[in-house]
């Protein structure tokens, strides 16, 4: 379940780089402890993202969780079946695919080697090894 071309976060955070975009979501360890998910807190478009820091909520039928930015960058897309403003709004899609329709931002990212500074899939492996 932890797709080996991706990279995550030790705050269970994957990231899929395209060029100098990285598409960003949760992972399937993480929408798993969070349970049913009901309402997903994103930045708008344009936003600054900065690496370590808050950049949404995900709030599950159990806890509310913050979501932290794995690069600096500026938010080029959301996802709009995670808006509550869409007629599509849909964000069980993070609990049904993880890594695929629920992921949650594209982001023109800084230094697009900052992403190969992340854990790989073994290494992310390792670290919820346990848990």
């Amino acid at each position: 379940m932890i797709p080996e071309e991706l990279r995550y976060t030790e705050e269970h955070e994957w990231v899929r780089l395209q060029g100098d975009v990285a598409e960003i979501g949760i992972t399937h360890f993480a929408q798993d402890q969070l349970g049913d998910i009901v309402f997903v807190e994103l930045p708008a478009v344009g936003f600054k993202l900065q690496n370590g820091k808050r950049f949404g909520v995900v709030e599950s039928v159990k806890t509310v969780s913050e979501l932290y930015s794995p690069v600096d960058g500026e938010v080029v897309e959301i996802n709009s079946v995670l808006s509550q403003d869409s007629d599509q709004f849909d964000p069980e899609a993070v609990n049904r695919e993880p890594y695929g329709a629920g992921w949650m931002i594209k982001a023109k990212i800084a230094d697009p080697g900052t992403v190969a500074k992340l854990l790989d899939a073994k290494g992310y492996a390792s670290h919820t090894e346990g848990h």
